[in-house]
């Protein structure tokens, strides 16, 4: 990813700004739509539920909101977000405790330092506020065997677990050979309109439904 210069960020700023004036439009735009008649699912809100009681939230409203959390990360940081660097840094911190400092002379953590920055605390916050919104939605509960992968194949925790682990090491391991994942190129780097990043976004549609069909319809 590239950073903003001076330049683009005044019109950041301006970009910003015109989305905060319009916020309020969309706002009454996206529950207008929601007021639409639909199926409702049990992961659906009844009606006069606040918005935080909410288990799912308009993907207009939240678009809005990534999208200016995106321009504050530039403009306040200088920085993308982004969030699979901060993994291979926890492992490099991981590694220090048994190797000590040797392991801050390997070339990749002289370039990514394995210490808490910014973007740690980030991942941080994506948890903890992950939780808080299920216990203050009343969705929060502790599932292991999703309904889907226990339809497809059953109650099988250590299965479901494993495969769990070997693609959670698959997709670690593809967004540092990209150099990025769909936080810093689907979200910071198309923001910038960066080839490279619309190149990866459409491979990660591409590989998961790939995925998604091979495990649900071939395996299962």
């Amino acid at each position: 990813m590239i950073h903003p210069t001076r330049e683009t960020r005044r019109w950041l700023w301006f970009a910003a700004a015109m989305m905060i004036l319009l916020l309020p439009v969309l706002a009454h735009a996206a529950e207008a739509f929601d007021a639409q008649p639909y199926v409702q699912t049990e992961l659906e809100a009844e009606p006069g539920e606040g918005l935080f009681q909410r288990a799912r939230w308009s993907p207009y409203l939240v678009g809005v909101g990534i999208g200016l959390l995106s321009w504050l990360a530039f403009l306040l940081s200088d920085h993308p977000l982004g969030v699979s660097t901060a993994y291979a840094r926890t492992a490099g911190m991981l590694e220090k405790l048994a190797r000590g400092s040797a392991a801050e002379q390997k070339a990749y953590y002289r370039e990514y330092a394995p210490t808490i920055d910014w973007q740690w605390m980030l991942v941080l916050g994506l948890l903890i506020g992950a939780v808080l919104s299920a216990v203050v939605s009343g969705d929060f509960r502790w599932e292991f065997v999703p309904p889907l992968w226990e339809g497809a194949f059953g109650h099988t925790p250590a299965a479901r677990i494993i495969t769990a682990l070997v693609g959670g090491w698959l997709i670690g391991f593809g967004a540092r050979w990209t150099g990025g994942c769909t936080s810093g190129h689907g979200i910071s780097g198309t923001l910038q309109l960066v080839v490279s990043s619309w190149v990866a976004v459409l491979c990660f549609f591409i590989g998961g439904i790939a995925t998604a069909h091979v495990i649900y319809y071939i395996l299962a």
